[in-house]
């Protein structure tokens, strides 16, 4: 991996919202799928931890704080990757973003254990990045919930053995959505289907954001994935502040 030298990409573990104590993590942890959450550019770890109550509750979830501050690009808040052309981020950002999310990771099994599954789900360029985790890592996954975001390289390292094993994906979008070129999109829908089982949803009249009938979707989705023998349920609205 080639990075900026000047450029640091981190989980910072205060930072990292979670849905149980940790005092309870290692048991729940011992039984229960975890859920990896990740907000969009210029958002922040509280954003999408508002979905907590809207998901699975038989499931732990972890919002992360994106690796970069966005002050020195013009942002608010956080991002996970350096400027770029449009649905174009630079490789060095998404590798140093992934490997930053992938040693958090380590850290989480070093503390309170392996979780029987893991799922990798985010908003824009956290969505991004829960395709990209799989790319780079499929055995460390079992499902990726992707919400208005899209693939982000040509090829990665975990490529072949996607497409062996097809891992389930949630693609969930806008078909007007204005912030997500169509170059991503059209590189997406080129790519996922050859690599992913993939469940693809459409919501007309969201645009860049989550609605309650995907919120619902996604809870579906997650239940199917991670724990098969769960029934579904619906969830209300929520409209994601980052991109």
């Amino acid at each position: 991996m080639t990075l900026d030298d000047s450029t640091s990409f981190t989980i910072d573990d205060d930072a990292v919202v979670w849905s149980v104590p940790t005092a309870e993590r290692a048991e729940r942890l011992a039984s229960q799928p975890l859920v990896v959450v990740m907000h969009g550019r210029g958002s922040h770890e509280n954003d999408l931890a508002g979905l907590f109550p809207l998901l699975p509750e038989e499931f732990v979830y972890a919002s992360l704080r994106a690796t970069l501050s966005g002050q020195p690009y013009g942002l608010g808040g956080w991002t996970w990757f350096t400027p770029g052309e449009p649905a174009v981020p630079p490789v060095s950002s998404v590798e140093g973003s992934v490997s930053a999310v992938l040693a958090w990771l380590d850290r989480v099994e070093a503390q309170f254990g392996r979780a029987p599954a893991v799922a990798a789900m985010g908003f824009s360029q956290g969505g991004v990045m829960s395709i990209e985790l799989l790319r780079s890592a499929p055995e460390r996954f079992t499902a990726a919930a992707n919400l208005s975001g899209f693939v982000a390289r040509d090829a990665a390292e975990g490529d072949e053995r996607l497409a062996e094993t097809r891992p389930p994906l949630f693609w969930g979008r806008d078909v007007e959505d204005p912030i997500i070129a169509a170059s991503g999109i059209e590189r997406t829908a080129a790519f996922v289907p050859g690599h992913f089982t993939v469940t693809a949803r459409e919501y007309p009249g969201i645009a860049h954001s989550i609605s309650s009938e995907e919120a619902g979707d996604v809870a579906a989705f997650l239940r199917a994935a991670l724990a098969p023998s769960s029934s579904s349920s619906s969830a209300p609205s929520l409209r994601p502040s980052g991109s």
